[in-house]
């Protein structure tokens, strides 16, 4: 098994024994579709996944949707769209170091952000409260959601009509929802549930490795960009992440190599060796466990009882320590809550006056809202909601309140 990230990736679509890893999740032993298509004479089914998923509805929205700044904040900070970049290109380079398929870690990548609400993480604390007597929400499910039923562009079926592994990799690339440890099947976000019924993606294994990399890369990702959109918002300098170890030795580190660098080099400088870091650490780790566990198939790390890619234990330690400085420094500092808690505001308006019918939502998302029970409307409302764009949600509440929340 190669294990460089530097190695060149295989040159054919189909490589033989000898360059592909056999634990890997391949297109010709894929399990299908829900509904069945014929085969593609150009692209494997993964890349065809892949390229269904960028040519999505969903895919565009992520431009306007909040990572932590809201769109109107700076031209420069991360959107959903730009984070979903940034991870599926870590997430192939993951994939490329075990000689795994990379079009499926890529389209994994792409899709893992496309049930987030505006206001990010905050405004799916907001419409989760408002759904709390309806089954709840979560942004996971709502991806699933999505390519499932929600996207309604083809002829012959709602949805995108992925590959089971896509949505394998996509409902549980954090793990098992089911079975020892985790909550029972009558526990499980609704869309989960609902969908496995009519396609089971046997929710108490692991998925194969694509998809436990590419939820790696989304923390690799989202940890190390948050730090640059934190300096740039003047949230926190780089001397406060001195005291953070693997970033202040980092920091010590440039200094010293560059004594001179104006600073806006010495930040990216730091962040991109962290990245690397991080990176070489999965490689290193998913190495030693592979080499302990020998798989020979994919369904060998499905049923390995455990994640296969991950951080060291020293990795893991230095990420929460990150993780508790972004926390305390960045996502409750006063200036992000305070628009954050306006933010939330905004969707509880919404949803309670979709709901009691004192404003329709536009086009045909009001077409029969009548015929439907609580449980059914809540659920509608919530999926318009949750597609909106964080301009479309700020326009929307300046269109049916008085007085709409500063976010500025």
């Amino acid at each position: 098994m190669r294990g460089k990230i530097n190695e060149p990736e295989p040159a054919s679509l189909q490589p033989d024994g000898e360059m592909r890893a056999v634990f890997g999740t391949w297109p010709e032993a894929s399990q299908g579709r829900l509904i069945d298509e014929p085969a593609s004479r150009t692209r494997t089914p993964f890349q065809r996944d892949r390229d269904r998923i960028i040519h999505s509805t969903a895919f565009r929205r992520l431009a306007h949707k909040t990572q932590v700044f809201v769109y109107h904040e700076g031209d420069h900070y991360r959107t959903r769209l730009t984070h979903t970049i940034e991870v599926s290109q870590i997430a192939r380079s993951l994939a490329r170091a075990f000689v795994l398929d990379e079009d499926l870690a890529e389209a994994l990548a792409l899709v893992h952000d496309f049930g987030h609400t505006p206001f990010g993480h905050a405004g799916e604390r907001a419409l989760d409260g408002c759904m709390a007597d309806y089954g709840g929400f979560d942004h996971n499910a709502q991806s699933l959601r999505i390519v499932t039923a929600l996207e309604r562009q083809y002829a012959n079926f709602d949805g995108l009509n992925l590959c089971w592994e896509t949505l394998e990799g996509l409902a549980k690339h954090n793990g098992p929802l089911i079975g020892e440890g985790t909550r029972e099947l009558a526990e499980l976000p609704v869309p989960i549930a609902d969908y496995n019924q009519i396609h089971d993606l046997k929710l108490w294994s692991w998925p194969g490795l694509e998809a436990q990399l590419a939820a790696l890369a989304d923390d690799i990702a989202y940890n190390n960009h948050d730090i640059d959109d934190g300096l740039r918002a003047g949230l926190f300098s780089i001397d406060d992440l001195a005291d953070v170890s693997i970033t202040g030795d980092l920091l010590l580190e440039v200094r010293d190599r560059y004594p001179d660098l104006d600073s806006g080099r010495v930040n990216h400088e730091v962040i991109r060796r962290q990245i690397t870091m991080m990176v070489e650490d999965v490689i290193d780790e998913t190495a030693l466990n592979l080499k302990l566990l020998m798989p020979t198939s994919v369904e060998d790390i499905r049923q390995a009882g455990k994640p296969i890619a991950c951080f060291s234990a020293d990795m893991v330690a230095k990420v929460d320590e990150l993780k508790s400085f972004l926390f305390q420094n960045m996502y409750r500092h006063p200036q992000v809550m305070r628009v954050m808690n306006n933010a939330q505001t905004i969707i509880r308006d919404l949803f309670s006056v979709y709901f009691s019918g004192q404003a329709k939502m536009p086009g045909h998302w009001s077409e029969n809202l009548d015929t439907l029970d609580d449980q059914g409307r809540a659920r509608h409302i919530s999926d318009f909601l949750a597609g909106q764009s964080d301009r479309y949600a700020i326009n929307e509440h300046q269109r049916l309140f008085d007085a709409t929340p500063d976010l500025l």
